[in-house]
């Protein structure tokens, strides 16, 4: 075997595909379909809550809603700014903090406090903006609430959004089209041309050809993960580790659309096994969509111990040890297949291709 034949075919392998419907469409459905995501759910475009302040003297006031980090708040030199920014829709809402403001409700005076708001605000922004003024007037008001509010949780544990529910899915799909899709078409397309067995009179032998489309497809499948987690915000906190668990669900991927590469003979033997399949490859994504569902069902099929630590890393700061049994049983399944692959190999580097 040899590392330089095996470069070489990368770079045939890359520039032939790159042109190819298949490349683009495991490239981009996985992100188009995210993106949709985060938009229909508002998780991409909906950002901090956005605060505009003319401050007529009020500074206490203006620090304690500048220091609230889950809003963005921006001063401005006139009511007349203001009210044009608030119309234009630049912020949200727009707050006019009187002179001696801050005075008179420490002395428990009433004042009246103009504020404006944009007609096309999200409610949830406006919620948001109202709790925060509010929470800053009782703080610069040195008057403590005689209320505490004790929040009790009914039902099955926290809420979990829909991004967050449809993201072990977004994963797992981005991992299973680009690892698998790419290198088992490109297999397929290359004996249905006979140009595979062209290449195997060369010094390259089968095995090397089989790495060569394993790794593009293994590339292309940890670059949109990667991408996918980056639009949700969901890298985590230990990218490398991130990395290394992508990498390996690649690798399975990959190996996995080899093996059906050299088995299947036309691409739409291909795509019908693959959606014959689809409920064992993707039932892991569509189980975590509902948190009511007992979880370890999702343990019994492969794809779980791709996408679960990745989910673990990303939104539960899981760390190796956490994840060291599931990535023990990618390891173990990566193995099999390779092996599977391995005498598959071998024996059709015997026959005529």
């Amino acid at each position: 075997m040899s590392l330089q034949r095996i470069w070489v075919l990368l770079r045939k392998e890359f520039a032939l595909n790159s042109r190819t419907f298949i490349f683009l469409f495991a490239l981009l459905t996985p992100i188009v379909m995210s993106l949709v995501v985060s938009v229909v759910f508002g998780n991409l475009f909906a950002g901090k809550p956005r605060l505009g302040i003319v401050d007529q003297g009020a500074p206490q006031t203006v620090e304690t809603l500048i220091a609230a980090d889950y809003i963005t708040t921006s001063k401005w030199d006139s009511q007349d700014q203001l009210i044009s920014a608030v119309r234009s829709g630049a912020v949200d809402a727009g707050l006019v903090l009187p002179a001696q403001f801050e005075d008179s409700i420490k002395n428990g005076q009433t004042v009246q406090l103009p504020i404006y708001v944009w007609g096309e605000s999200l409610l949830r922004n406006r919620a948001i903006l109202g709790a925060t003024i509010s929470d800053s007037i009782v703080k610069v008001s040195d008057r403590s609430l005689r209320v505490n509010l004790d929040a009790v949780v009914l039902g099955d544990g926290a809420e979990v959004s829909w991004t967050q529910r449809l993201l072990p899915f977004l994963v797992l799909m981005a991992v299973i089209i680009a690892g698998s899709f790419i290198p088992a078409t490109s297999l397929i397309t290359e004996k249905q041309k006979r140009t595979l067995s062209a290449v195997v009179t060369t010094p390259a032998n089968l095995a090397e050809v089989f790495i060569a489309k394993g790794i593009l497809g293994a590339l292309l499948s940890v670059f949109v993960a990667l991408a996918i987690l980056f639009l949700n915000n969901a890298l985590g906190t230990q990218p490398a580790l991130l990395i290394l668990v992508l990498f390996l669900g690649a690798v399975l991927a990959a190996a996995f659309g080899v093996l059906l590469g050299a088995l299947i003979k036309d691409t739409n033997t291909l795509f019908a096994t693959l959606k014959g399949m689809g409920i064992l490859l993707y039932a892991p994504g569509l189980i975590s969509m509902f948190p009511t569902l007992p979880q370890w069902i999702a343990g019994l099929f492969p794809t779980y111990y791709i996408v679960n630590p990745v989910i673990d890393i990303s939104q539960k700061n899981a760390s190796l040890t956490d994840i060291l049994p599931q990535l023990a049983v990618l390891v173990v399944l990566i193995a099999i297949v390779v092996g599977v692959l391995g005498m598959i190999a071998s024996r059709l580097q015997q026959q005529d291709i």
